[in-house]
Order: structure tokens, then C-alpha cells, then sequence
């Protein structure tokens, strides 16, 4: 039987990777889950009045914050250096989207870091933040994804694949 033989779709490269491996998805991983954990933590604070929760919270938006930045320099690099994305609306959507993400939870951490701040800012305005939050994320997730999916950024597969044998 013969090997047939169908070119991949060759994507848009990444500029920022290690191995070939685009670090901007290597690192928003930790972001969306130390800025969705906030939410999760915001809540059990609420129903079972332990400062610990409020405490936890705090760091997950410190590290989110932190983390979130780190991944936005890479995104930001890979949007500046690469025209593919940058010709691509659903590419600045997902800029504007993370920009967001990072200044809600920025502000959400900033609310909570003053002395005391933790267990008093989650029952109005920290919970409402940390919902805004986690529903930024899944917004810049869905537009990431159609990057990734559907325009194939930080795809690079240039070889030719073999088709499964019938």
C-alpha cells in the first residue's frame, strides 16, 4: 500500500518561542486559572466567612496580575512582529480583551492589597470584579482560540503529514 501524501495548512510562524513551541499559550494558562480561582475563592469566602479565602484570592490576582503580564508581552511581541495577526480583526479583539482582563484584575489585586483591604473588598465590589474577570477570560480565551483554530497562528507544521491508512 502506498503512503499518500497531504500538505498541513502552513499557519502564521511565532516569533516568540522555544523549541518552536509559541510561549504566549505556555503562559496564559496561568493567568486563567489564578484569575477564575479568584472568583471561586471570592465565593467561598462569602458563604463561609473564613478570611483565609479572601487571603487566597489576593494572591491568585497578585500572581494572575503578574503572570498576565508576562504572557501579554509575549502576545504583544507575536501582534507587533507578525503582520498575519496584525491584519486580523479577531487579533487586536483578543489584544483589547487582554488588556482588559489584566487592568480588571490589576485593579481588583490593587483593592485588595492595602491592610485590610482583602476581607473588605470581596463583598461588593471584589466579587463583582472577579466575575468581570473570569468572564473577560473566557472572552480572550474564545478569541485566542480562534486564532489558534481557525487562522492557525503559531502554527507552523511546513512538512508534509501522511494520511491515515484506510
Amino acid at each position: 500500500m502506498e503512503h499518500f501524501r497531504k500538505p498541513q495548512p502552513v499557519g502564521t510562524t511565532t516569533q516568540v518561542a522555544i523549541a518552536r513551541h509559541p510561549l504566549h499559550p505556555m503562559l496564559v494558562t496561568f493567568p486563567i486559572a489564578f484569575l477564575t480561582g479568584a472568583l471561586a475563592t471570592d465565593i467561598a469566602f462569602l458563604l463561609l466567612a473564613d478570611p483565609f479565602w479572601a487571603r487566597v484570592s489576593l494572591w491568585l490576582l497578585g500572581m494572575g496580575a503578574l503572570m498576565g503580564i508576562a504572557a501579554g508581552i509575549a502576545g504583544t511581541v507575536e501582534l507587533l512582529s507578525i503582520a498575519g495577526i496584525r491584519r486580523r480583526a479577531v487579533g487586536w479583539s483578543h489584544f483589547v480583551a487582554a488588556v482588559m482582563l489584566l487592568s480588571v484584575g490589576g485593579i481588583n489585586w490593587y483593592l485588595r492589597a492595602v491592610p485590610g483591604g482583602a476581607e473588605h473588598t470581596v463583598p461588593l465590589m471584589g466579587l463583582y470584579l472577579s466575575a468581570l474577570g473570569a468572564a473577560l477570560v473566557g472572552i480572550a480565551g474564545w478569541l485566542g482560540g480562534k486564532l489558534v483554530f481557525e487562522h492557525q497562528v503559531g502554527i507552523h507544521d511546513e512538512e508534509e503529514a501522511p494520511l491515515e491508512q484506510p
